[in-house]
């Protein structure tokens, strides 16, 4: 089985982080019964401009190299990769889709329609590329905007709910989507090192949130194995 993990920079990560990709390697390594891959076009971590070139690699050294692979950019939203997505699926067949988009759109490029928009789109081109594809899709999480800026935080409701919308127009059974649900007990002073980006421990909470939608929804990979992760059931429509 080939996973792919599309995101922004809560996925690509900076200089220095371990990523939520990271931490799902790892409980792919621990619970996967059979071969997978990790695949995608690129493996780069962030590197802000000011940043030493001698800390621009990953928190552990022992990543292999292999499993940094994904499709996610400082920036990007649904915007950017809706048009990406097929050519990305043609070339490195991806069986399963992670995917982590939305914040990065509604604070910068679009609204929660437009947004969602982009968002079907995507869905349509990766069919298109690849009919049984199966998606997991994230919600926009909690953020340090939405704490103070009321309309934003609205924006962000409204597309969550645009976004369930549309996995249960969307779902079908030959290329089944599932709705992440958003991590429980999620909070910006310690899941985040700067109100938007996860810590290690908000990486887990990413990670487990996933992990456990595909556990419970479709048998792949076990229970999410870190401290203190209790995750809801996925949205599952039928």
């Amino acid at each position: 089985m080939r996973f792919l993990f599309v995101g922004d920079s809560m996925t690509i990560g900076r200089a220095g982080d371990h990523t939520w990709r990271y931490r799902m390697w790892q409980h792919l390594e621990a619970t996967f019964d059979g071969a997978y891959e990790i695949v995608g076009p690129r493996s780069e971590l962030y590197v802000p401009e000011a940043a030493d070139p001698l800390t621009a690699e990953h928190a552990d050294p022992g990543f292999p190299a292999a499993a940094r692979r994904h499709l996610a950019g400082w920036g990007e939203g649904w915007l950017h990769m809706a048009p990406v997505i097929g050519p990305t699926i043609a070339e490195h067949r991806p069986d399963v889709l992670l995917v982590s988009l939305g914040l990065i759109d509604l604070g910068f490029y679009t609204n929660s329609g437009q947004t969602v928009v982009n968002t079907r789109r995507f869905i349509a081109e990766a069919r298109a590329a690849a009919p049984a594809v199966r998606m997991v899709l994230l919600p926009v999480i909690p953020n340090v905007r939405a704490r103070t800026d009321a309309p934003f935080a609205a924006e962000c409701d409204r597309f969550n709910a645009l976004l369930a919308a549309a996995v249960a127009d969307l779902d079908a059974p030959g290329s089944p989507i599932l709705l992440a649900p958003r991590p429980p007990s999620y909070a910006l002073d310690s899941d985040t090192y700067d109100g938007t980006h996860p810590s290690p421990s908000g990486e887990h909470k990413i990670a487990a949130a996933f992990a456990e939608s595909m556990h419970q929804a479709w048998g792949i990979g076990g229970r999410y194995a870190a401290p203190e992760q209790t995750v809801p059931a996925p949205t599952v429509v039928h």
